[in-house]
């Protein structure tokens, strides 16, 4: 590593050492050191204390050179120098859950749709390191919030899906599943999950060709259930390598969600961009000059 390496991160702080160069000067030209006695003193009081041994002629600049010296480095260290580093692999998670909630007025009006929320927040809660996203539905499928690893987010995105959210009436769950499968494909995510909180209406042959869509690209599609399971809840459950879960089962959804097996990361085909800061071992070195005003006085 040379010089040319070197990078400043906060070039700023370099501005500081003319003014410290300045103040340096004034402070070691000055007749009395650092502290200037012989003005702020009586002169008699001066005299007896010098006669008692009490007073230092030697009028030594060290201390003073050993406080500029510290104060220069830390200037230097604040400035930032640091090092590029391009061999630094950067990474994608390869896996992530999809949310699909259905918000026709059938569900969110329903007495259990609370339930479900809390369902929905279990899930979140889950996800670990996964990033995760939301689609509501009713008569069209809308994305709420895109893959994210901002569960913070998620959660108060789907506290405040209610009847008025979708305004197009209806429940058309195939478009919602077919808009999950297309987001995992743009995400390229190979072992997801899209959990769909439904009552089951509008599931039939096109949502079931949805959730086989979902399975061939490596994720599962699982169910959950507002009220009993509805007859096709198992079948679309099984095309898509899923489960159906009711909302007494959340701690079930969690375990199925958690697996520590189903994160996968993969190396990205470039490297990051990183800099390695320099300046906290400078901030280091700046000790070693205090080290001389701790030094002890000969008798």
């Amino acid at each position: 590593m040379s010089l040319a390496d070197l990078t400043l991160l906060r070039p700023l702080w370099l501005l500081a050492l003319p003014v410290l160069a300045g103040v340096g000067w004034w402070l070691y030209t000055r007749r009395g050191g650092l502290g200037d006695w012989q003005r702020a003193t009586d002169p008699a009081l001066l005299r007896a204390m010098a006669a008692l041994g009490r007073v230092d002629n030697s009028a030594s600049r060290a201390p003073l050179l050993a406080m500029l010296a510290a104060v220069a480095v830390t200037l230097l260290g604040l400035a930032g120098p640091a090092i590029e580093r391009r061999d630094t692999l950067s990474f994608r998670n390869l896996d992530g859950v999809l949310f699909v909630i259905d918000a026709s007025p059938s569900v969110t009006e329903d007495a259990r749709w609370p339930q479900m929320l809390t369902m929905g927040r279990f899930g979140l809660a889950s996800l670990g390191t996964r990033p995760g996203g939301l689609i509501v539905f009713a008569g069209d499928a809308y994305v709420a919030t895109d893959m994210t690893l901002d569960h913070l987010q998620l959660g108060q995105t789907l506290s405040l899906i209610d009847a008025k959210t979708v305004p197009d009436p209806g429940s058309r769950p195939e478009r919602a599943l077919r808009m999950a499968a297309d987001l995992l494909e743009d995400a390229e995510v190979v072992a997801g999950d899209v959990i769909l909180l439904s009552d089951g209406e509008g599931l039939g042959a096109a949502s079931l060709q949805a959730a086989s869509a979902i399975a061939a690209q490596g994720a599962r599609l699982s169910l959950v259930s507002l009220n009993a399971p509805h007859p096709a809840f198992e079948t679309h459950a099984a095309a898509g390598d899923g489960r159906v879960f009711t909302l007494e089962q959340t701690d079930a959804l969690a375990d199925w969600l958690s697996e520590a097996a189903r994160t996968r990361l993969e190396a990205q085909d470039y490297p990051l961009l990183f800099w390695k800061d320099m300046g906290r071992y400078l901030l280091i070195l700046a000790l070693f000059p205090l080290l001389l005003l701790f030094r002890r006085q000969a008798a």
